[in-house]
């Protein structure tokens, strides 16, 4: 949003009836797709690699935290399987940790060659995506749904680095593609009614896939699941006395409602659906919505001006005023938090502090001292070393 549209949004809050105004096209794909598009532009890309051969920081300290991770192993093996099984909590474990840090390994790798320009990076990158777009059928179980929102989140990153920036040629990225269209895509595009951090890691992986595959009918259909999904997710007062709701989880009644927001019967602006579970599972949901935010940016048709932006800001600040130890009221939770947000803050504060100018002042603290972010070993990596005041 222009800064013209806050003001307005602004004067609308005051007057008491808030209606966040709705980004031209917000919700339909670009008519051309930008590449590398995933996440993290070729711009920023750029800003960040210039910081860290500058050895500035916190990018050189990120980079070098990235470096010495297991996932920039050039000695790693990859492991992939023809069908992996993920119950609950991944117990059946058939697949699942070895395919989402494979995916993880393939972006730092990708991530590792942009930075360097060397060509083995590159190269073990493509090593990890063809042995697993050689082999994997289906997902299994359980948490199939979840688990294929993770992985499927981390590998279109990878693979938009490599095809669009390393000249050395990708044999296999055609292979790589049918993968994430007939392995990946069926199992998340449709959603899930599970707790909300579910089904917007799902879109997230969703839209990621479809920028790489430029296919504009699935972008849109997740991005419509996505948009209903984040507006059921994190409350703001101007959504009335209740939370908003997917209409598919016939969640009708109050009673229903407070069920599904873990107990909660006071809602105020910033909580989430599970933030009386736990933050960490909170944090899944804020990571993945800010990172479709920033795909959407990328592709040109910003959300961050609409009401996503101002729940994704919302939700930051509320978790983060906690995650700081601020006293938690009895009205919060029944008085008490399970906290570890992770990782999860440079995105959002990026483009609503830096960008669009508000003050976030618990997000700047929590994000200042959690650099230099790693990995949540899920599906979110090195985000100091691509998002930190990053203007790109």
């Amino acid at each position: 949003m222009r800064r013209t549209g806050l003001l307005a949004a602004a004067a609308a809050l005051i007057a008491g009836v808030l209606v966040w105004p709705t980004a031209p096209g917000a919700e339909a794909a670009p008519a051309v797709f930008t590449h590398p598009g995933v996440t993290v532009s070729q711009g920023q890309l750029d800003f960040a690699r210039s910081k860290v051969l500058a050895g500035a920081q916190p990018w050189k300290g990120a980079y070098d935290q990235m470096m010495a991770s297991k996932y920039a192993d050039l000695n790693r093996t990859p492991k992939p399987r023809a069908v992996v099984e993920c119950g609950s909590y991944s117990n059946p474990n058939y697949g699942c940790t070895d395919e989402r840090e494979d995916a993880i390994a393939a972006y730092t790798n990708a991530l590792a060659w942009y930075v360097t320009r060397d060509a083995r990076y590159a190269q073990k990158s493509i090593q990890l995506m063809d042995a697993w777009s050689a082999v994997i059928t289906d997902h299994t179980n359980s948490n199939a749904p979840l688990q294929t929102g993770w992985a499927g989140s981390s590998w279109p990153k990878a693979a938009e680095i490599i095809k669009y920036t390393y000249t050395g040629g990708w044999p296999n990225s055609g292979r790589f593609a049918t993968m994430l269209r007939n392995v990946y895509l069926p199992e998340i595009i449709n959603g899930s009614n599970s707790n909300g951090n579910w089904e917007l890691s799902m879109m997230e992986a969703a839209v990621g896939i479809s920028v790489f595959l430029e296919d504009r009918t699935s972008y849109d259909k997740a991005m419509a699941k996505f948009r209903t999904r984040t507006a059921a997710y994190v409350y703001l007062a101007s959504d009335g006395a209740l939370p908003k709701t997917v209409p598919s989880q016939n969640l009708d009644t109050r009673d229903k409602i407070v069920n599904y927001w873990q107990g909660q019967s006071t809602f105020v602006t910033g909580l989430t659906q599970e933030t009386c579970r736990d933050f960490t599972h909170t944090g899944y949901g804020i990571s993945a919505i800010s990172h479709i935010a920033e795909t959407s940016r990328i592709q040109g048709q910003d959300l961050y001006g609409t009401d996503v932006g101002e729940r994704l800001r919302q939700a930051l600040g509320f978790q983060s005023k906690y995650e700081l130890g601020t006293a938690v009221p009895s009205s919060l939770c029944g008085g008490s938090l399970h906290l570890g947000l992770g990782p999860v803050t440079e995105v959002g504060y990026n483009a609503m502090h830096n960008r669009l100018g508000f003050a976030m002042t618990n997000t700047e603290t929590l994000t200042q001292r959690n650099r230099p972010a790693g990995s949540n070993n899920l599906f979110v990596a090195w985000e100091t070393l691509t998002h930190a005041d990053n203007p790109s």
